[in-house]
Protein backbone atom coordinates (compact mmCIF):
# COMPACT_ATOMS: atom_id res chain seq x y z
CA UNK A 1 0.00 0.00 0.00
CA UNK A 2 1.29 3.45 -0.95
CA UNK A 3 1.10 6.43 1.39
CA UNK A 4 0.90 10.18 0.88
CA UNK A 5 2.99 12.44 3.10
CA UNK A 6 2.05 16.13 2.93
CA UNK A 7 4.59 18.67 4.18
CA UNK A 8 3.05 22.02 5.12
CA UNK A 9 3.90 25.28 6.85
CA UNK A 10 2.06 27.16 9.58
CA UNK A 11 -1.70 26.78 9.34
CA UNK A 12 -2.05 30.37 10.49
CA UNK A 13 -0.32 31.76 7.40
CA UNK A 14 0.42 29.17 4.72
CA UNK A 15 -2.23 29.62 2.04
CA UNK A 16 -0.40 27.33 -0.38
CA UNK A 17 -0.28 24.57 2.25
CA UNK A 18 -3.98 24.98 2.97
CA UNK A 19 -5.04 24.22 -0.59
CA UNK A 20 -4.00 20.55 -0.98
CA UNK A 21 -4.64 19.87 2.72
CA UNK A 22 -8.28 20.94 2.33
CA UNK A 23 -8.73 18.89 -0.83
CA UNK A 24 -7.35 15.74 0.78
CA UNK A 25 -9.52 16.22 3.86
CA UNK A 26 -12.74 17.03 2.01
CA UNK A 27 -12.25 14.10 -0.37
CA UNK A 28 -11.42 11.80 2.57
CA UNK A 29 -8.10 10.78 1.04
CA UNK A 30 -5.71 9.42 3.70
CA UNK A 31 -2.36 11.14 4.19
CA UNK A 32 0.28 11.75 6.83
CA UNK A 33 0.72 15.40 7.80
CA UNK A 34 4.16 16.87 8.46
CA UNK A 35 3.98 20.45 9.74
CA UNK A 36 7.22 22.41 9.64
CA UNK A 37 6.95 25.95 11.04
CA UNK A 38 8.31 28.96 9.17
CA UNK A 39 11.61 30.36 10.37
CA UNK A 40 12.17 33.79 8.85
CA UNK A 41 15.42 34.26 10.80
CA UNK A 42 17.08 31.53 8.69
CA UNK A 43 14.95 32.07 5.58
CA UNK A 44 13.37 28.65 6.22
CA UNK A 45 16.63 26.76 5.65
CA UNK A 46 15.15 23.63 7.28
CA UNK A 47 12.71 23.30 4.38
CA UNK A 48 15.61 21.95 2.30
CA UNK A 49 15.32 18.76 4.36
CA UNK A 50 12.13 17.76 2.53
CA UNK A 51 11.52 20.28 -0.27
CA UNK A 52 13.46 20.54 -3.56
CA UNK A 53 12.45 24.22 -3.80
CA UNK A 54 12.73 25.15 -0.09
CA UNK A 55 9.01 25.92 -0.21
CA UNK A 56 5.83 24.33 1.08
CA UNK A 57 3.76 22.37 0.36
CA UNK A 58 5.41 19.18 -0.84
CA UNK A 59 3.87 15.74 -1.13
CA UNK A 60 5.81 12.49 -1.05
CA UNK A 61 4.46 9.17 -2.30
CA UNK A 62 5.98 6.14 -0.61
CA UNK A 63 5.31 2.55 0.35
CA UNK A 64 6.22 3.29 3.96
CA UNK A 65 3.90 5.09 6.39
CA UNK A 66 6.89 6.23 8.42
CA UNK A 67 9.14 9.16 7.43
CA UNK A 68 9.83 8.93 3.65
CA UNK A 69 13.38 8.18 2.59
CA UNK A 70 15.42 9.74 -0.20
CA UNK A 71 13.84 7.46 -2.80
CA UNK A 72 10.28 8.70 -2.20
CA UNK A 73 8.45 10.17 -5.19
CA UNK A 74 8.16 13.94 -4.68
CA UNK A 75 5.68 16.47 -6.08
CA UNK A 76 5.95 20.17 -5.21
CA UNK A 77 3.65 23.14 -5.88
CA UNK A 78 0.06 23.21 -4.61
CA UNK A 79 -1.69 22.86 -7.95
CA UNK A 80 0.64 20.12 -9.19
CA UNK A 81 0.04 18.23 -5.94
CA UNK A 82 -3.72 18.42 -6.39
CA UNK A 83 -3.45 17.33 -10.02
CA UNK A 84 -1.42 14.35 -8.84
CA UNK A 85 -4.05 13.52 -6.22
CA UNK A 86 -6.79 13.80 -8.85
CA UNK A 87 -4.94 11.28 -11.02
CA UNK A 88 -4.33 8.94 -8.09
CA UNK A 89 -7.99 9.08 -7.05
CA UNK A 90 -9.99 9.58 -10.28
CA UNK A 91 -13.32 8.76 -8.62
CA UNK A 92 -13.19 11.62 -6.12
CA UNK A 93 -14.39 14.30 -8.56
CA UNK A 94 -11.53 16.70 -7.97
CA UNK A 95 -12.38 18.24 -11.34
CA UNK A 96 -15.78 18.44 -13.08
CA UNK A 97 -16.50 15.38 -15.22
CA UNK A 98 -17.63 17.40 -18.24
CA UNK A 99 -14.77 18.31 -20.59
CA UNK A 100 -15.83 21.94 -21.07
CA UNK A 101 -16.48 22.52 -17.38
CA UNK A 102 -13.19 20.88 -16.48
CA UNK A 103 -11.37 23.26 -18.81
CA UNK A 104 -13.22 26.20 -17.24
CA UNK A 105 -12.33 25.04 -13.72
CA UNK A 106 -8.69 24.56 -14.70
CA UNK A 107 -8.55 28.04 -16.21
CA UNK A 108 -9.89 29.50 -12.96
CA UNK A 109 -7.50 27.45 -10.82
CA UNK A 110 -4.56 28.57 -12.94
CA UNK A 111 -5.69 32.18 -12.80
CA UNK A 112 -5.67 31.95 -8.99
CA UNK A 113 -2.29 30.21 -9.11
CA UNK A 114 -0.57 32.89 -11.17
CA UNK A 115 -2.71 35.98 -10.62
CA UNK A 116 -4.26 38.24 -7.98
CA UNK A 117 -0.79 39.23 -6.79
CA UNK A 118 -1.90 42.59 -5.40
CA UNK A 119 -4.61 41.03 -3.26
CA UNK A 120 -2.22 38.33 -2.05
CA UNK A 121 0.58 40.78 -1.24
CA UNK A 122 -1.57 43.37 0.50
CA UNK A 123 -3.77 40.90 2.36
CA UNK A 124 -1.68 37.85 3.36
CA UNK A 125 -3.64 34.95 4.78
CA UNK A 126 -3.85 35.04 8.56
CA UNK A 127 -6.33 32.70 10.21
CA UNK A 128 -5.90 34.44 13.59
CA UNK A 129 -6.15 38.08 12.56
CA UNK A 130 -8.86 40.14 14.21
CA UNK A 131 -11.06 41.38 11.39
CA UNK A 132 -10.40 44.98 10.45
CA UNK A 133 -10.11 46.96 7.27
CA UNK A 134 -6.92 48.25 5.69
CA UNK A 135 -6.47 50.66 2.82
CA UNK A 136 -6.28 48.68 -0.39
CA UNK A 137 -4.73 49.78 -3.65
CA UNK A 138 -6.87 50.11 -6.77
CA UNK A 139 -5.10 47.04 -8.15
CA UNK A 140 -6.06 44.93 -5.11
CA UNK A 141 -9.64 46.18 -5.35
CA UNK A 142 -9.70 45.13 -9.00
CA UNK A 143 -8.46 41.67 -7.95
CA UNK A 144 -11.37 41.42 -5.53
CA UNK A 145 -13.86 42.47 -8.20
CA UNK A 146 -12.48 39.80 -10.52
CA UNK A 147 -12.74 37.13 -7.81
CA UNK A 148 -16.33 38.08 -7.02
CA UNK A 149 -17.28 38.00 -10.69
CA UNK A 150 -15.75 34.56 -11.18
CA UNK A 151 -17.52 33.22 -8.10
CA UNK A 152 -20.92 34.73 -8.88
CA UNK A 153 -20.84 33.50 -12.49
CA UNK A 154 -19.99 29.94 -11.43
CA UNK A 155 -22.49 29.84 -8.60
CA UNK A 156 -25.25 31.14 -10.88
CA UNK A 157 -24.32 28.65 -13.60
CA UNK A 158 -23.94 25.56 -11.40
CA UNK A 159 -26.21 26.30 -8.45
CA UNK A 160 -23.61 26.04 -5.68
CA UNK A 161 -22.90 25.52 -2.92
CA UNK A 162 -19.41 25.31 -4.44
CA UNK A 163 -18.14 26.76 -7.68
CA UNK A 164 -18.95 23.73 -9.83
CA UNK A 165 -21.56 22.18 -7.55
CA UNK A 166 -19.41 19.98 -5.34
CA UNK A 167 -16.09 20.87 -3.74
CA UNK A 168 -13.12 20.42 -6.02
CA UNK A 169 -9.64 21.67 -6.80
CA UNK A 170 -10.88 25.06 -7.97
CA UNK A 171 -12.55 25.64 -4.57
CA UNK A 172 -9.37 24.60 -2.78
CA UNK A 173 -7.42 27.10 -4.87
CA UNK A 174 -9.73 29.96 -3.89
CA UNK A 175 -10.24 28.93 -0.25
CA UNK A 176 -7.51 31.20 1.19
CA UNK A 177 -9.24 34.17 -0.44
CA UNK A 178 -12.20 33.45 1.85
CA UNK A 179 -9.95 34.12 4.83
CA UNK A 180 -8.52 37.24 3.23
CA UNK A 181 -11.94 38.72 2.54
CA UNK A 182 -13.04 37.95 6.08
CA UNK A 183 -10.09 39.09 8.18
CA UNK A 184 -9.52 42.28 6.19
CA UNK A 185 -13.24 42.99 6.47
CA UNK A 186 -13.70 43.48 2.74
CA UNK A 187 -17.25 44.51 1.72
CA UNK A 188 -18.63 41.79 -0.56
CA UNK A 189 -21.91 41.00 -2.27
CA UNK A 190 -24.51 38.47 -1.11
CA UNK A 191 -23.35 35.77 -3.52
CA UNK A 192 -19.79 36.03 -2.20
CA UNK A 193 -21.02 35.88 1.39
CA UNK A 194 -22.95 32.69 0.69
CA UNK A 195 -19.94 31.06 -0.94
CA UNK A 196 -17.70 32.10 1.93
CA UNK A 197 -20.19 30.55 4.34
CA UNK A 198 -20.14 27.29 2.35
CA UNK A 199 -16.36 27.09 2.52
CA UNK A 200 -16.22 28.00 6.22
CA UNK A 201 -18.89 25.40 7.02
CA UNK A 202 -16.69 22.57 5.79
CA UNK A 203 -15.46 20.40 8.69
CA UNK A 204 -12.04 20.43 7.02
CA UNK A 205 -11.93 24.24 7.07
CA UNK A 206 -12.98 24.27 10.71
CA UNK A 207 -10.32 21.70 11.62
CA UNK A 208 -7.63 23.78 9.89
CA UNK A 209 -8.87 26.92 11.62
CA UNK A 210 -8.92 25.30 15.06
CA UNK A 211 -5.37 24.04 14.59
CA UNK A 212 -4.25 27.49 13.43
CA UNK A 213 -5.71 29.11 16.54
CA UNK A 214 -3.69 26.75 18.72
CA UNK A 215 -0.34 27.33 17.02
CA UNK A 216 2.26 29.02 19.23
CA UNK A 217 4.17 30.64 16.36
CA UNK A 218 3.63 34.27 15.37
CA UNK A 219 5.56 35.62 12.39
CA UNK A 220 5.72 39.37 12.79
CA UNK A 221 7.02 39.64 9.23
CA UNK A 222 3.60 38.79 7.81
CA UNK A 223 1.37 40.32 10.46
CA UNK A 224 -0.58 43.37 9.26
Amino acid sequence: MMHLHLYIGNKRYSSWSMRPWLLLKVKDIPFVEHLSPFDHTTNHQHFWQFSPTKKVPVIKYTSDESEPDADAFVVWDSLAIMEFVADLYPNTSCWPADLMLRAQARAMANEMHSGFSDLRNECPMNMCRQASQIELSAAAQNDIKRVEQLWSDCLAQHGGPFLFGQFGIVDAMFAPVVNRLEVYDVPVNDSTQRYMHSIKSLPAWQAWDEAAQEEPWVCEEVEI
